[in-house]
């Protein structure tokens, strides 16, 4: 029997951290453990019924067959009113793109665009799948540290110093996964000034969270801050988070026509089309009612705010708190080098990760995963209970360290 032997492309990359550690839970409780879940990386609420019932007429009245390549003309109209009033600037459908959720988006703009050497800025902490899909497609993820001083922020002096002749790509992500952090118009306006002196940079501003946003008014763009950059900044959005939605497997992005033009043409090769369903309940979703971001938005803060209080409580952690989306980052280094009950040393996050998954039935993400330790992300989009007794379940673990 013959020995298959994959593509190098897929040795260069790693198992999403994330989906792992989803799927470690699903084996847990699958055991009969009962594990508090702070791992989760989407709502916890359902699609609202209004986007569901557009889902359902659709089927009903047949739009289920292929649609074109750029999305029906009712999505495609509903996304580019929707990035307008989120960015102030007009863009026409032949800079739209529209795909199997914002993560293929990425994916598809890296692989229109990389050739080998080919290298992409990514400020850590970092989402996890950025790394490997420029890997993926053969190009060099150039990791930046932006530490807690800096509020995990890429900074100018730090853009300026990663920057060469070899960079195609700098990657922003605003509201952040894993830290919640959100840059300000004078932050944008500040990478702005930078990137001014290379052209040959684009930019990939992956706003997925944008109304998951606890600060007053619409989150700041940096197509709205220097729209002078537009023709070189790809704007990356979706439905998953705001409304709910992720296993409707949407997104979307808005950037320069000839870039389009070749995500478009990959899209084709790949998928055709994303789902006609799908389609028709994302447009009712930007279109419709929008009482329920408003609503789960003021959830998440409430819940936002127990968990970093709580965890500031425990001695030997601490955490920033998050601007936006439904994650907080928190420093565990009081708790490295200190040692369990059962005489292990915890060297790192990982070590610390792991004690909390035994010790107190936690799962958590360790730091590292995100390419900047010693820290662990928890989720807050589950219930305030859920909150509060994992919470406890940490502090008795930490107060059993010594």
């Amino acid at each position: 029997m013959s020995k298959f032997v994959p593509a190098t492309r897929v040795s260069r990359i790693k198992s999403s951290a994330s989906v792992a550690a989803a799927a470690r839970v699903r084996e847990l409780k699958a055991e009969g453990r009962r594990i508090l879940d702070l791992t989760v990386g989407e709502p916890d609420f359902d699609t609202p019924d209004h986007i569901k019932a557009a889902a359902v007429e659709a089927i009903s009245k047949g739009e289920t067959k292929y649609t074109s390549v750029t999305g029906t003309p009712e999505l495609q109209k509903a996304i580019l009113q929707t990035i307008e009033l989120r960015t102030g600037l007009h863009y026409t459908p032949a800079e739209l793109t529209i795909g199997g959720g914002a993560k293929q988006v990425i994916f598809t703009a890296f692989m229109a665009s990389l050739d080998a050497g080919d290298e992409v800025i990514v400020p850590a902490p970092f989402w996890v799948s950025y790394p490997d899909m420029v890997l993926a497609n053969d190009g060099t993820p150039v990791v930046v540290p932006c530490g807690e001083d800096v509020g995990f922020k890429l900074t100018p002096d730090a853009l300026a110093g990663a920057l060469t002749d070899r960079t195609k790509w700098v990657i922003l992500n605003t509201p952040s996964n894993p830290t919640g952090a959100v840059y300000s118009p004078v932050e944008l306006r500040a990478l702005a000034d930078v990137l001014a002196g290379y052209p040959h940079v684009y930019v990939l501003t992956d706003e997925i969270y944008d109304q998951i946003y606890f600060g007053g008014g619409r989150l700041p763009s940096l197509v709205e801050v220097a729209p002078g950059l537009k023709d070189r900044v790809l704007v990356v959005n979706g439905v998953s988070k705001a409304y709910a939605m992720t296993g409707w497997r949407l997104g979307y992005a808005a950037g320069p026509a000839p870039l389009i033009a070749a995500i478009n043409k990959l899209q084709s090769q790949i998928s055709s089309c994303p789902s006609s369903v799908s389609q028709a309940a994302s447009a009712a979703a930007l279109t419709g009612d929008q009482g329920f971001v408003r609503d789960s938005v003021e959830i998440y803060r409430s819940r936002r705010d127990a968990a970093v209080a709580g965890l500031n409580a425990v001695d030997g952690l601490s955490c920033a708190t998050p601007e936006g989306a439904f994650y907080a980052y928190v420093n565990c280094a009081g708790a490295i080098g200190k040692t369990t009950p059962e005489g292990a040393t915890i060297h790192d996050d990982q070590d610390f990760v792991l004690y909390l998954l035994d010790h107190a039935s936690v799962a958590a993400i360790p730091g590292s995963a995100y390419g900047l330790g010693p820290y662990f992300r928890i989720s807050y989009a589950t219930s305030l209970d859920i909150i509060e007794e994992s919470i406890a379940a940490i502090d008795k673990a930490v107060q059993a360290l010594s």
